[in-house]
């Protein structure tokens, strides 16, 4: 049985719940996953400082992967996510969102769509300041080699799919910034003759995906456009707490360096410690994990033992189910000791 050390961030909130959850799923596996745990609350942070994110840089350097957990953003402390982003330099964010058969939703078509965005630079590099009561000002930053790689990553995620390519931005408004995105992600495209390329205005983009799905499946773009693209999506089928999300960082080659894998919703204090979370999003970051270790079969089964599980009824209530975060994992364990029981 081949073992991988995994970094595990621990965070806030459901942090705990879905931490088991995935655990109880990791014994199931025909591999081993070793655990590496780095706690990055709230209250280690403020007890800790810099020295909690030394710590996790210095893991996730070491061991090339990890999986993080919902983490609280004070008015104290910048956002977890973007400080590991800037030090591990994850200039690609993916976020793949696929409907899910067996949730009740208000929009009614099929969406399968893969949400590339870069993952530095944009708004969220510069918080503002005030310049006097009444204004604020930012700068907004897109750098070429990061939207190289976002650029890059999608034209291969799209070769996989045997799908198109649409990058999408404000490029006739913000000319500087987003034109610059815009002629990075052209000059890619060259290198990738036989996958379909187009560009659209993001705006009219969101209009488009409501009124046409199936036009859509590898989407890239900007940071914070890709922040609001994947949330929307989530919304479409049922709940921003069932998407994952996978930020990458890169050799000068084009390889992969570092890998984090997240679920994509928040830390939600309301429900925390209660038995009802939804451990969806992060059962399919630990998915996604196993597939970029390697591990496609067990990959391929979790994924689908969850989604049996939620198209034949057995889910958690906030999509519909009665089922409590620990019942609901237990169904999931029970389905892949049987896809994995000697034949």
């Amino acid at each position: 049985m081949k073992t991988y050390k995994v970094v595990e961030l621990l965070g806030d909130g459901i942090s705990a719940e879905l931490s088991a959850s995935v655990h109880a799923l990791a014994a199931t596996l025909p591999c081993r996953l070793e655990f590496v745990a780095v706690d990055l609350s709230e209250a280690a942070r403020a007890k800790r400082g810099h020295a909690v994110y030394d710590e996790a840089e210095a893991a996730m350097r070491a061991h090339k992967v990890a999986l993080k957990y919902p983490t609280t953003t004070t008015s104290e402390d910048l956002s977890p996510n973007k400080i590991l982003r800037d030090r591990c330099q994850f200039s690609v964010i993916h976020r793949p969102v696929v409907t899910i058969p067996g949730i009740t939703t208000n929009f009614t078509r099929s969406i399968d769509i893969d949400v590339v965005r870069i993952g530095t630079g944009g708004t969220y590099d510069d918080a503002g300041r005030r310049i006097g009561p009444d204004t604020a000002v930012s700068l907004r930053v897109i750098e070429r080699n990061p939207s190289r790689h976002a650029a890059r990553f999608a034209f291969k995620l799209a070769m996989l799919k045997k799908c198109g390519v649409v990058s999408s931005s404000k490029y006739t408004i913000q000319k500087g910034t987003d034109g610059l995105f815009e002629e990075a992600c052209g000059a890619v495209a060259q290198d990738y003759p036989g996958i379909p390329y187009r560009r659209e205005l993001f705006d009219s983009m969101l209009a488009s995906i409501i009124m046409k799905p199936e036009r859509y499946q590898v989407i890239v773009t900007p940071n914070e456009y890709g922040d609001f693209l994947s949330d929307m999506l989530c919304g479409l089928i049922g709940s921003v707490g069932l998407g994952d999300s996978a930020s990458y960082a890169f050799h000068d080659n084009g390889a992969i360096s570092l890998a984090m894998f997240d679920p994509a919703g928040g830390t939600a204090p309301d429900i925390a410690g209660k038995g009802l979370c939804n451990p969806t999003a992060a059962l399919f970051a630990l998915a996604s994990l196993l597939r970029h270790l390697g591990e496609l079969d067990a990959s391929k089964a979790l994924r689908s033992a969850v989604l049996d599980a939620i198209e034949q009824g057995e889910k958690t209530a906030d999509i519909g189910g009665q089922l409590s975060t620990e019942k609901f994992t237990q169904v999931i364990a029970r389905r892949m000791a049987a896809h994995f029981a000697p034949a």
